[in-house]
């Protein structure tokens, strides 16, 4: 059966391509440079803000909507323990970049990349058990009242914050990922929040992958 493209495989995506684009960096860090170790530190610091941003969002909205529409609790514990565990994962590596952003040095750079390594395990894991298990259970419901008012609520942000998740979701974005955006947001919407409001991201984060 053909898997059903969602907005969360499309954020998932990305999330799996940052990490992907992180270690490769830290894989080709000159040995003693402060200045790229610091600006990978800022790259990682906007995957996990992004990231952070989503699994509260499911935490808060997107589960309790499943239970209440029959959904397993057994498995949304899971979920939420799975959530867990990436944040501690997540601010390890966070420790890990910190450090290497300090020292710049290669021996720091190879630490940070091990942790990468582990932080990508994790998180692997809960977005394949999140795709394979929970999804289905969520598409017969993406046409009820109740989904279309918590998609609603998932897309209350501030408006720079809003311009921000739009530069980077669609910075390098897949082939399947950018059909689906198509399909459910309108182009000039995606232009203006991406490219203008979320100008700052194009600045200072999509410069460092290009490197």
């Amino acid at each position: 059966m053909a898997e059903t493209m969602t907005m969360n495989r499309v954020i998932h995506a990305a999330v799996r391509r940052d990490l992907d684009r992180l270690a490769a960096a830290l894989d080709s860090a000159p040995d003693g440079d402060r200045s790229r170790a610091q600006d990978l530190r800022r790259a990682y610091g906007n995957l996990h803000a992004e990231l952070v941003y989503h699994h509260e969002g499911e935490d808060r909205l997107v589960f309790p909507v499943l239970v209440r529409l029959g959904v397993d609790q057994a498995l949304v514990d899971e979920m939420d323990a799975e959530h867990h565990a990436m944040a501690e994962a997540l601010t390890s590596t966070a420790a890990a970049l910190d450090t290497y952003a300090t020292s710049g040095s290669a021996a720091d750079a190879a630490a940070a990349r091990a942790s990468v390594e582990q932080t990508r395990q994790v998180v692997d894991r809960h977005l394949d058990h999140e795709e394979a298990e929970l999804e289905p259970l969520m598409l017969p419901h993406l046409e009820s009242p109740e989904w279309k008012q918590t998609e609603k609520q998932l897309r209350k942000r501030p408006l720079g914050e809003s311009g921000r998740f739009f530069a980077w979701l669609t910075d390098g974005m897949d082939p399947a990922s950018q059909s689906h955006l198509k399909a459910t947001v309108p182009a000039p919407v995606v232009f203006v929040l991406g490219s203008v409001i979320g100008r700052g991201y194009h600045r200072d984060i999509a410069p460092v992958w290009r490197t």
